[in-house]
């Protein structure tokens, strides 16, 4: 059963209309293009030389992401900020799914790796770049759950800070679906260190003035093409901001449902505080 959110008027991407909108698509799209894949070939270089040295262990090319990232928002004129600071130590981060450009807005403030499902790799264009930053792909099944755990202990144990977006699917950015607690499972593993925390984050877009809320929200049939020329073509941008929350300790939260649960109330408050909460 695909986990696709639909909504009751999922909206259509209307293409370009106009020089001026399509002169601003080159404007932002060219450059966007330069960065992102000319620093993918600048990672893949020096991921030659990183891997046979460290490993699983990446002390470089996340900063190579990052910088893509950070860059990628101003080039599209996404205005970013940021509430709280990202957790320290061991352990993962879990947010609210919005869009494609939440890889850019959770990526800027902090060198994290992606958790996503195993069909983004054969994606073109994004599955290439997944694979380069070192996303790591599941398969959403409860039969898979104590090889995915142990896939878990491994890049945490070398020190990558796993994000995955519990929801199971993105939604138009103005409501907050359940947590599933399936992926949740891998913390309580008996091969992961002692004072592995779980960080919330809530993620609310702001759409460009006179703009539909739901403006960079990409949900339900929606292609990925005709979404990136909607962005690019906008004669404004809107904002996007980041709230980092408490951190919660896994050994203490009492169990994968309690702290599905438990991040869940956090990032629900966090959206809640920007917008009227819609359920």
């Amino acid at each position: 059963m695909s986990t696709t959110w639909h909504s009751d008027d999922d909206p259509r991407c209307e293409p370009p209309k106009g020089g001026g909108a399509w002169f601003r698509v080159i404007r932002r799209g060219l450059p966007l293009a330069v960065v992102v894949f000319g620093c993918l070939g600048l990672l893949l270089v020096v991921r030659l030389v990183e891997r046979p040295i460290f490993g699983l262990r990446r002390p470089i090319t996340p900063w190579i992401t990052q910088f893509v990232c950070i860059s990628a928002l101003a080039l599209l004129g996404i205005r970013r900020s940021t509430v709280g600071k990202p957790m320290s130590g061991h352990g993962a981060i879990v947010s609210n799914h919005v869009s494609w450009l939440d890889i850019f807005s959770l990526n800027a403030p902090q060198r994290i790796y992606f958790v996503s499902k195993a069909e983004v790799a054969g994606w073109p264009g994004i599955g290439w770049l997944a694979r380069a930053t070192g996303t790591v792909f599941i398969n959403r099944d409860r039969s898979e759950a104590r090889a995915q755990a142990k896939v878990f202990e491994r890049r945490i144990a070398a020190g990558h800070r796993l994000l995955f977006f519990p929801e199971g699917t993105s939604t138009d950015g103005m409501r907050v679906l359940p947590f599933k607690p399936t992926l949740f499972q891998a913390f309580f593993g008996n091969g992961l260190e002692p004072g592995v925390r779980v960080q919330p984050v809530s993620l609310v877009y702001h759409a460009p003035e006179g703009e539909d809320p739901r403006f960079y929200g990409w949900w339900g049939d929606m292609e990925f093409g005709e979404h990136l020329l909607k962005v690019l073509a906008a004669k404004r941008q809107g904002r996007v901001e980041v709230i980092f929350h408490e951190a919660v300790d896994v050994a203490a939260s009492g169990g994968r449902k309690a702290l599905a649960s438990q991040c869940e109330q956090a990032v629900r408050r966090g959206v809640g505080a920007q917008r009227d909460p819609v359920t």
